[in-house]
């Protein structure tokens, strides 16, 4: 199985069942039976019939200070499907993309493989919201895209009729979004673009490329799930490099003989670190056993000649992840299968694949050595 990013499903849009909406309502129009349209490579979705007020969180709108929020940034390629329109900028050109951009901005885009995250984002806000009415550490999503300005009717349209409560936007009309991600404290930025992903990554700023595939599994509707990689996404590459170049067992003696020695962090501990303030303060509430954000770590590692270095590694940084696999180098897509998390980021485009091929939603983090042996591929148009 090959993956392009954001690569086009076969067949009809399969139903998912995602987190509730910011306005309480169940799955929302995610769950509508969107055809397929097989000549223009895009989905069929029904116009916007007018501007509907959108309802919000108890407590009302509310917008964070970015240095106080979770900011999860976005690229309209990954929040929604936008395959049809990829397919005229590449064939036709700029002008006749923007032109056909402004003729369809009262038809929605379809969702894409960012928008269960997203929603379960807004879910957990709505609790925190509840618990904590002045607070102002909640997820905060950034929409980013290339995009001119024109697109945004279309983009404004789009989010309200899906009920997505995104007020921020970044339409930079072919710059790099980069410098404006910095300037919005971002936590996280998932993209379809590769190139932009790893210049994030160089910049110290969270990153991973969306994939989707053609099988497509439900996902709660009550708790964020989130799935991490350890080596060179929780952890620095370290210890993979060791692997790559001396082979299985000089790992393992490595690993025993560094088992007291820390590793360092990789690009994703940021992330998770966020994941955890936000998951104490329902803690701080009585909710541990209800908390609505749960972690995991995915890993190939062993537990008992390699995994002792990963935990005692987390619990110094003063993390907690929930549930923990140590895989031994057994596949991890059924595992995920089980787990059924929003997102699951690895550094290894072989994983990631495996993961699709089982229905879940990954992402890849090209960093580290692996990279060596993960040729990429990007698209021209990433937004």
């Amino acid at each position: 199985m090959s993956l392009d990013p954001v690569q086009v499903m076969s067949g009809q849009v399969k139903e998912l069942k995602v987190a509730p909406s910011s306005n309480g309502e169940s799955r929302g129009s995610w769950e509508e039976k969107e055809e397929f349209d097989q000549d223009n490579l895009g989905l069929t979705a029904k116009p916007v019939t007018g501007r509907r007020a959108r309802k919000v969180c108890e407590g009302g709108v509310f917008f964070p200070k970015p240095e106080n929020a979770v900011t999860v940034a976005v690229s309209s390629r990954v929040l929604f499907r936008t395959e049809r329109e990829q397919k005229v900028f590449e064939q036709q050109g700029v002008e006749e993309y923007l032109r056909y951009q402004i003729e369809h901005e009262n038809k929605p885009f379809a969702p894409g493989p960012a928008f269960p995250f997203v929603k379960a984002l807004e879910a957990v806000n709505c609790r925190l919201r509840e618990l904590y009415p002045q607070s102002e550490e909640l997820f905060d999503i950034v929409l980013v895209t290339y995009n001119h300005a024109h697109v945004g009717i279309r983009l404004i349209n789009t989010i309200n009729h899906h009920n997505l409560f995104i007020e921020r936007f970044c339409m930079t009309g072919g710059s790099s979004p980069i410098g404006y991600l910095k300037a919005w404290h971002t936590n996280l930025y998932l993209s379809a673009d590769a190139d932009k992903v790893r210049e994030a990554l160089t910049e110290g700023i969270a990153a991973a490329t969306m994939f989707t595939s053609e099988k497509l599994t439900e996902v709660s509707e009550s708790q964020l799930r989130v799935a991490f990689d350890g080596d060179a996404v929780l952890f620095s590459d370290e210890s993979e490099r060791i692997f790559k170049a001396h082979g299985l067992d000089k790992f393992f003696e490595h690993e025993r003989d560094n088992e007291d020695t820390l590793l360092d962090h990789g690009p994703l501990k940021g992330f998770l670190e966020a994941l955890g303030k936000l998951q104490k303060k329902f803690y701080a509430k009585g909710q541990r056993l209800d908390c609505p954000i749960r972690t995991y770590l995915v890993t190939a590692r062993s537990a008992a000649s390699s995994g002792i270095r990963a935990l005692k590694t987390l619990r110094a940084w003063g993390l907690e992840i929930d549930e923990a696999l140590f895989l031994a180098g057994a596949p991890k897509g059924p595992m995920l299968e089980k787990i059924r998390p929003h997102i699951y980021f690895d550094d290894q485009m072989f994983h990631v694949e495996g993961a699709a091929e089982m229905g879940t939603v990954a992402a890849h983090v090209p960093y580290g050595i692996a990279q060596k042996y993960n040729p990429q591929r990007n698209t021209s148009m990433g937004k």
